[in-house]
């Protein structure tokens, strides 16, 4: 697979492994309909950077053919498609069914995410579609052929793993792109991660008011004031250091994305700050030095399965006696974590290679292990769904700017995937997002 994206303005990637990847309105209960193969709409895909893009697999008869049965036995059940026109689903348009089948034939839901990248469906509602099919998840497939997972879909590539040198790879795949690329769809705090709203439905203008609520919660979890030496475990682009150094706390924040790194500096310094908070280009794995608070919001997501002992342990060596730890993490069931660990994901595909959406059993599990106990959890999922709705509904209004930045159509109909499809995990329970606060001990 090619690498799909330009990283800045004019330049674009060499070949390489694929990049990528979180207004919702009331669904529109509408028939989908299926166009027929006249009004096939495909997507101009370069075949370099976007191969498994540009032109539809060979996934063989049979596959094929189970796909489209399960692909139409699904649309119906579920009200997305009925040729009576009794639908009760938001819209889903087909435009090349054979395409779609043939995708998900030979690479399940990779290549239904494929397939809309490709121009091959579209929706009127993409989040209400995707949120209907998370919703039903477990019925999509019949459980005999459940049983048969582990012939049909991909295992995650070794190349992907969170190594020292992978995960400097896999973290500067998603975070290098471009810093111009998240601003054209973040709000001005550049805080890529869940908000904290008051009330639904939330305008954009509210989104930095909600973010600094998150994070405040975060830092009060911590206890960070005047003098706490706080370590902060992906800096992003710096909200969380500066907020933290206006309450008189002494930052020491660590990234492996450049592009991140460069921006948070700049806008540290630009604060009069560069005093109080030290942005270091670094692997959490090699943090210095005792601090009596450290926090790190939806870092955990990218350690990835195999190294999350490791995760926790250096949390446990950063924290002085009597320190505090507030994370932020995005979860899943653990059933379903079990599963998608092994599986090659269009997540972690086209957006986060070798990172894993933990349990909330996998982290005390962990946590317990490095010698620390959960003090306080608190989840708030339906906040990110709203969080993801607004990214999503800027992104779609600053599309020329996308365009201007050098990503292409392809790129630009799969971020719009990854960000409804995120949005779909959390409004139909599938995903959560909690607050947690870590202190010294195991549970009694």
């Amino acid at each position: 697979m090619t690498q799909p994206a330009t990283t800045s303005p004019g330049r674009t990637r060499p070949p390489g492994r694929a990049v990528g990847i979180p207004p919702q309105t009331e669904s529109r209960r509408r028939r989908a309909r299926t166009s027929g193969p006249s009004a096939v709409r495909r997507t101009e895909a370069d075949a370099e950077r976007w191969a498994d893009v540009a032109r539809p697999p060979s996934a063989g008869a049979v596959r094929t053919a189970i796909a489209r049965h399960l692909v139409g036995r699904a649309l119906d059940r579920l009200g997305l498609t009925t040729p009576s026109g009794a639908g009760a689903g938001p819209l889903l348009t087909l435009h090349d069914p054979d395409a779609l089948h043939r995708r998900i034939g030979r690479d399940g839901l990779i290549g239904f995410g494929e397939s809309y990248m490709a121009g091959e469906w579209d929706s009127d509602d993409l989040a209400g579609v995707l949120t209907v099919l998370a919703e039903h998840v477990d019925e999509l497939v019949p459980a005999p052929l459940r049983r048969l997972r582990g012939l049909w879909v991909s295992r995650r590539p070794a190349a992907d793993r969170n190594t020292r040198a992978g995960a400097r790879e896999n973290i500067q795949r998603h975070y290098d792109l471009s810093n111009d690329l998240f601003s054209a769809f973040l709000d001005p705090t550049l805080s890529y991660s869940s908000a904290l709203f008051t009330a639904f439905p939330a305008r954009f203008a509210a989104l930095p008011e909600a973010q600094h609520r998150k994070i405040d919660r975060l830092l009060d979890l911590a206890r960070v004031g005047e003098g706490t030496r706080l370590l902060e475990i992906g800096t992003g682009w710096g909200e969380l250091a500066l907020r933290a150094a206006t309450r008189g706390a002494h930052v020491t924040t660590l990234t492996l994305s450049a592009e991140q790194a460069d921006l948070a500096r700049a806008r540290v310094s630009a604060a009069g700050l560069s005093d109080r908070v030290d942005v270091q280009l670094r692997d959490y794995r090699d943090a210095e030095g005792r601090h009596d608070a450290v926090i790190s919001v939806e870092m955990i997501e990218a350690v990835g399965a195999e190294y999350w002992p490791s995760y926790f342990t250096a949390l446990r060596r950063a924290l002085a006696p009597g320190g505090r730890i507030a994370l932020q993490s995005i979860t899943m069931g653990h059933e379903q974590m079990l599963h998608t660990a092994a599986t090659h994901t269009f997540i972690s595909k086209y957006v986060f290679p070798g990172g894993l959406i933990p349990s909330r059993e996998a982290i005390a599990q962990h946590s317990e292990a490095a010698g620390l106990r959960t003090v306080a959890d608190d989840g708030y999922g339906a906040h990110y769904a709203e969080t993801l709705r607004l990214w999503r509904q800027r992104f779609a209004a600053h599309r020329p700017a996308v365009t201007a930045l050098g990503f292409d159509t392809v790129f630009q109909r799969m971020w719009e995937f990854y960000l409804a499809y995120s949005e779909a995990g959390f409004r139909s329970g599938y995903l959560d997002v909690r607050q947690l606060l870590l202190t010294e001990g195991t549970r009694p």
